[in-house]
């Protein structure tokens, strides 16, 4: 199709979009775009593909526009009037899976199969614990039979370990599904993590960190404010164990913890921290909110902090090898491909 042609005036008159921020976006995220004109002819409409986006804050130079549920093109243009701008790009995820309950990180292996949780409410026990979905979005049972299934994790030879906070146990799982108890004893057990040295680390959200060594001799890491949720871990380029734990606080900290079990505060200031993962540049991504804006929230090695993604209701996330970023909401997954790799953790 050819270009519409306009006036001089028209041209004067045609919106532009000068920023838009975040890089990315999930359904029911919202964007904030600033510019010039976008409500010079009238009342603005922000589009994505043939979507249309519910405007939240609609003025000539700043628009906060919310994601609808079946945007997939990350293409955005401002129209008003007969007058469109030039598009924008941001990427949007796509739902790779549904009718989950997660409560933390996904965990994702080797080959790029992601595995999520039904985790329940307390003493809830439901037909499948554990989800495996495939890189076509196939999504099979792998786990039952395990009760509020809460952290997952991978070690180097690809067994799971997934943390019941009902039980206070950690399991093994072998690729086939097949489930046996690897640790005890580990209170309201949450989050989990390895370290480089496969030491397993297990947040009791009630105010211990337990490491567990590979002969499985059990020691107290670390103690820590309980948390009215869970204790979400993740070991960063240092080899320090990053930690959150969302209070009752709308001011909460991402806690770091040195091989000695010493903590202190890495950062302050996020609405209720969650999952938490790094980069392969050493940046930590948490999903909280920050000045009012919820979804990921990236912190680089200076401790600067951005909005990198928008999305309502993230718990955890997780990068893929073929560098996008897994998301968990309180019931879906979602894809996003932001071509970032993730940090490895055994090299």
């Amino acid at each position: 199709m050819g270009s519409k042609k306009i006036s001089a005036d028209e041209a004067s008159k045609r919106p532009t979009i000068t920023t838009m921020e975040p890089a990315a976006v999930i359904t029911g995220g919202e964007l904030y775009i600033r510019g010039q004109n976008l409500a010079s002819a009238g009342r603005p409409n922000v589009r994505l593909g043939d979507q249309r986006a519910r405007l939240v804050v609609a003025g000539d130079s700043y628009i906060i526009a919310r994601i609808p549920d079946t945007a997939v093109l990350g293409e955005v243009v401002v129209e008003t009037g007969s007058l469109e701008s030039a598009s924008y790009q941001t990427q949007v995820g796509v739902q790779i899976a549904d009718s989950l309950h997660p409560v933390a990180n996904p965990a994702v292996d080797r080959d790029g199969n992601v595995y999520s949780t039904f985790s329940g409410s307390r003493g809830q026990k439901s037909p499948v614990s554990i989800y495996r979905i495939d890189g076509d979005g196939n999504s099979r049972p792998f786990v039952t039979d395990l009760m509020n299934p809460t952290g997952l994790a991978f070690d180097s030879e690809g067994l799971l370990y997934a943390s019941s906070r009902y039980e206070g146990m950690v399991y093994q799982i072998t690729p086939s599904g097949q489930m046996s108890v690897f640790v005890e004893g580990m209170g309201v057990a949450t989050g989990i993590a390895f370290d480089s040295e496969e030491n397993l680390y297990v947040g009791d959200r009630s105010g211990t960190i337990f490491k567990i060594s590979r002969s499985r001799q059990i020691y107290v890491f670390a103690t820590l404010e309980p948390s009215i949720a869970a204790y979400h871990l993740a070991f960063g380029p240092d080899d320090d164990l990053y930690v959150t734990g969302p209070t009752t606080s709308s001011f909460d900290s991402v806690h770091r913890i040195n091989k000695a079990g010493e903590v202190d505060i890495f950062f302050r200031g996020l609405g209720r921290p969650q999952g938490l993962a790094f980069d392969a540049e050493g940046r930590l991504y948490v999903a909280a909110s920050i000045a009012g804006r919820r979804g990921i929230i990236r912190i680089d090695q200076d401790r600067n902090p951005e909005q990198f993604l928008s999305g309502p209701g993230i718990v955890g996330l997780a990068f893929t090898p073929s560098r996008s970023l897994i998301l968990s909401t309180q019931s879906a997954l979602f894809r996003v491909k932001t071509g970032i790799a993730g940090r490895p953790l055994f090299r």
